[in-house]
């Protein structure tokens, strides 16, 4: 039976999703500025067998018409936020066996700061941090933010991303062989010259020469992860990536997108089962269900078409509220315009390619109003909720979900002391919770290290002949 393993999708700011519930009693993400406020979440899912606390990050904000809309800064959708990776040692210190990703884009820092950025992480949290790699999110105003001319175009991130990935890996897996770091104090020797190797990397959009100066941390990669379910996302997934968030649609398109990034892994040479494939699911769960019900409709109504509009315009850089509802995003191609570069899975999940209708603009907005860019909303008891996931899992041959809240770490409370025994109950999580680093603990398997099929094990420093 496979078991189920569990993230919980965060952001550093008021609210997740581009949905609207700061403001409720039941709500303390306003607190996102405090460092209690993830301190407690971190200790509920550490407890409670969770694998990794995420952070989505970026630096970009809904923009329509090129400004920031009034709904966004008074509604708090999508704007405002501080950096989570800074939190991390903290919370690190504060568990014991929780891991930790969090989210950086390619396209902005050199590889060389970002390699040694999640090698002090790495370090600092003795080896529970991940990468959720990104190539761009509200591409058009982070490129206006860091004074870019231009943005590039959605499969060209992806090509600078590969060699992007390739220099970092080549930075944490080439530089220093594994007992280079001595640290000795009689002998007076902190490290072995001779086995420090310099790195000499020449590609189309990055270049680097010299020495890495971070040592090997636990994993020497962090685990890495890739979110994105356009053709060209999950072929980057499966040639990179270790786990997978996948953008859940139907069972049945899900389970092709999974079955087509493992069939994509294996062409790389990997092995399908190894990539830890995820989805991003909002619980609303209660002791019955009539109290889940009463709940999600309270969020419900805090929705609107306007905070949809911002959401997705934030996302896609394409206003909803500027087109005809009664026709669907093709409009956009047929007025003479481009369908979009960013946030390519979010346009594609409404432009069918089975023959069927697309939805109009009035139905775009429908379905994302109290989803967001969430994924699959659950409401119910602990029963119909495990009921669902297991169900889910079994159709799809997905691994895991990744809880977003709706109202904070009260969701996250209500799943962990609701849902998850009754998971274990079923043989779906272990008795007692997962040790050992985030890799250990996400794939399943011994090793801190990337595994020898993933692609990063090319990079890998070949000691010295002795006596050389």
């Amino acid at each position: 039976m496979k078991q189920i393993h569990l993230g919980v999708f965060e952001v550093a700011s008021p609210q997740v999703g581009g949905t609207r519930s700061w403001f409720h009693p039941r709500s303390d993400s306003v607190r996102y500025r405090e460092l209690d406020l993830w301190i407690g979440m971190a200790k509920v899912l550490d407890d409670a067998g969770f694998d990794f606390l995420f952070f989505a990050d970026g630096f970009g904000y809904p923009s329509i018409d090129g400004d920031l809309p009034e709904m966004a800064a008074r509604g708090g959708i999508n704007f405002a936020g501080i950096d989570p990776a800074l939190l991390i040692p903290t919370l690190a210190r504060e568990t014991s066996r929780l891991g930790f990703v969090v989210t950086a884009a390619t396209g902005l820092d050199h590889p060389l700061q970002t390699a040694r950025r999640f090698a002090t992480l790495d370090h600092l949290t003795g080896g529970r941090v991940g990468w959720n790699i990104v190539t761009g999110g509200s591409a058009n105003t982070v490129a206006e933010l860091f004074g870019h001319t231009e943005m590039v175009k959605h499969d060209d991130r992806y090509d600078q991303a590969d060699e992007y990935l390739d220099l970092a890996m080549t930075l944490w897996e080439g530089s220093w062989e594994d007992d280079a770091y001595i640290g000795d104090k009689e002998t007076q020797v902190l490290a072995d010259r001779s086995k420090i190797h310099r790195i000499t990397f020449e590609g189309k959009h990055f270049r680097s020469d010299g020495y890495f100066t971070s040592t090997p941390s636990p994993q020497r990669t962090p685990v890495l992860f890739q979110a994105g379910t356009s053709a060209r996302g999950r072929a980057y997934a499966a040639r990179n990536a270790e786990g997978v968030f996948v953008q859940y649609t139907t069972g049945p398109a899900t389970k092709a997108n999974v079955a087509d990034i493992r069939a994509k892994a294996a062409e790389n040479g990997r092995d399908p089962a190894s990539i830890v494939t995820m989805i991003g699911l909002s619980v609303t769960v209660a002791p019955t269900s009539e109290e889940a019900h009463r709940l999600r409709a309270e969020f419900d109504a805090m929705q609107s078409d306007e905070v949809v509009a911002v959401l997705y315009a934030g996302n896609t850089g394409i206003n909803l509220l500027d087109l005809d509802p009664e026709r669907d995003l093709t409009q956009l191609r047929d007025d003479g315009g481009q369908i979009g570069q960013i946030a390519q899975s979010n346009i594609d999940r409404f432009l069918p390619t089975d023959g069927s209708k697309p939805p109009t603009v009035r139905e775009i907005l429908d379905d994302l109003k109290g989803k967001g860019t969430r994924g699959l909303q659950l409401v119910g008891d602990p029963i119909e909720v495990a009921d669902r996931l297991e169900q889910i899992m079994d159709e799809t041959d997905l691994d895991g979900f990744m809880i977003e809240p709706l109202f904070g770490t009260a969701d996250c409370v209500d799943f962990a002391e609701l849902v998850v025994p009754e998971l274990r109950r079923r043989g779906r999580m272990p008795a007692e919770p997962l040790e050992g680093t985030l890799r250990e603990q996400v794939l399943g398997r011994p090793g801190a290290h990337l595994s020898a099929d993933h692609p990063g094990r090319r990079f890998k420093v070949t000691p010295a002949p002795v006596g050389a």
